[in-house]
């Protein structure tokens, strides 16, 4: 008996060392290089320095937005299924932790029965403890444990992309609506315009100074500014609803606070001029790290299956016997059985189970590269977009207003007799394009700001320093 309480204690000294040992051996490697490039090609604004992007909406003075944001994540099918996620994540990593202890039952029994000739019938009842545990020599059951903590902290980042993707699309939303409502203002004032000029022209052709033909050009003129602005308005009407959908808030309530404030311009975003540093902030290129990692660890569990299993199980309790006027009760204990079993044929299940695991993580190592290189691609796209606004928005600017100017000179001319309502059609028709198109840049501009928050990993980052380091490369051994 001492000598098996001796062995099992050995073992059980030992286990760590020789699964940390064995896990080594069995499963590929749970960090793997991704190559990003040395720094960004597009240009960088406000010259590359780094900022913190958490609490972004906040710093816009735009507190619209930032309640829109907060009530759409409260309501939002696409967090809620990310927080289930996560708690059935945190359900299986506790699971997989208990596998690596002795289990513990308490069991009570009694039975009445009279096994021999010379003894009476009587009742014997047991009270016991047992115990069973899987000595996880090539650490098997330590692998599991390590990729359920690396699917954990996968779900965990996925919550946070979730919440970072619900508020970018209230954000583009918003600012949708908000670009909305001033083309809906140009289209007003383009039709009020439209309607007076209808009016003159309709004065004139009464008293003879003006063709029939041109009266009916400038009513149709009139008439179609004012179906422009009805469609505006439907297309203004839709972007409410849309906001009303992602919030859950009353329309009547959206409309209200919509109404007591204007639109801010996006705070100005500094962005780090080396990917690592902005990467680390994408929650889905760490959760398909943490992918990498759990799979490798699935492939030394499928590894370690095929190897000898070591059990060691044992009770201790109390026996009680009453009949014939017997009455004893005394301790009984057991250490063991110690059984070791060695797979031999399964018909290549195992195998196949190893195959499986490694074409898991091969696929995971491939998705995880791929994450890398979309999120430069939409860093990338981000920051070439907001050059490009941010370059057009002057000359875009001083086209509105030379326009504007030269609209209001035909229009006097007009008025005068010396230029004919077709010139003044044109002038109008370039002056309308030229603000639509004013308006329709500041709206890719936002965009851009809203797609490089996004791209950026809208101020989440991953564990920092050796938290980190553990997680990528031991799926979180260390917690």
């Amino acid at each position: 008996m001492t000598f098996r309480r001796l062995a099992g204690l050995a073992a059980a000294l030992a286990a760590p060392a020789l699964l940390s040992a064995c896990a080594t051996v069995l499963s590929p490697p749970a960090a793997v290089p991704a190559e990003p490039p040395a720094r960004w090609t597009a240009p960088l604004p406000h010259q590359g320095d780094v900022t913190a992007l958490a609490e972004w909406w906040s710093r816009h003075g735009d507190p619209v937005l930032v309640q829109l944001i907060g009530a759409a994540q409260s309501v939002s099918p696409t967090i809620a299924s990310a927080r289930s996620r996560l708690e059935q994540a945190r359900s299986l990593r506790t699971a997989a932790g208990g596998a690596l202890l002795p289990t513990l039952d308490a069991g009570v029994n009694a039975v009445r029965a009279s096994k021999q000739p010379d003894r009476p019938l009587g009742t014997t009842a047991t009270a016991a403890l047992q115990t069973a545990w899987e000595i996880d020599i090539f650490g098997a059951n330590w692998a599991a444990r390590s990729a359920a903590q690396s699917r954990l902290q996968g779900a965990d980042a996925a919550w946070h992309e979730a919440r970072v993707a619900v508020a970018a699309d209230v954000a583009n939303a918003y600012y949708g609506l908000r670009a909305c409502e001033k083309l809906l203002a140009i289209a007003h004032a383009d039709a009020a315009s439209r309607g007076e000029t209808a009016r003159l022209s309709d004065l004139s052709a009464k008293a003879g100074f003006t063709a029939p033909a041109t009266a009916a050009l400038a009513r149709a003129s009139a008439a179609e500014s004012s179906a422009r602005a009805t469609q505006q308005k439907a297309e203004c009407d839709i972007a409410v609803k849309q906001l009303v959908a992602l919030t859950a808030l009353p329309e009547a309530d959206l409309r209200q606070k919509l109404a007591a404030s204007r639109a801010a311009e996006p705070s100005p975003i500094a962005i780090a001029s080396l990917p690592a540093q902005v990467l680390a902030q994408r929650p889905d290129v760490y959760a398909a790290e943490l992918d990498v990692a759990a799979a490798s660890a699935d492939v030394g569990s499928a590894r370690a299956q095929r190897l000898p299993r070591v059990t060691l199980a044992g009770n201790v309790g109390r026996v009680n016997f009453q009949g014939g006027g017997i009455d004893a009760t005394e301790s009984v204990w057991q250490a063991g059985p110690l059984a070791i079993s060695l797979p031999i044929f399964d018909a290549g299940r195992r195998a196949a189970n190893v195959d499986a695991a490694r074409a898991r993580y091969d696929e995971a190592v491939a998705l995880y590269r791929a994450s890398v290189r979309n999120a430069v691609r939409e860093i990338e796209e981000a920051l070439v977009n907001l050059e490009s606004t941010a370059a057009r928005s002057e000359a875009a600017k001083i086209a509105v207003e030379g326009y504007r100017q030269s609209f209001e000179a035909t229009e006097a001319r007009h008025r005068a007799g010396l230029a004919s309502l077709v010139e003044l059609e044109d002038a109008r028709r370039v002056r309308l394009a030229a603000e639509n198109a004013l308006v329709t840049l500041e709206l890719q501009r936002r965009t851009a700001w809203v797609g490089l928050y996004r791209a950026a990993g809208g101020g989440w980052s991953a564990p920092a320093g050796e938290e980190r380091t553990a997680a990528a490369a031991t799926a979180g051994a260390a917690q």
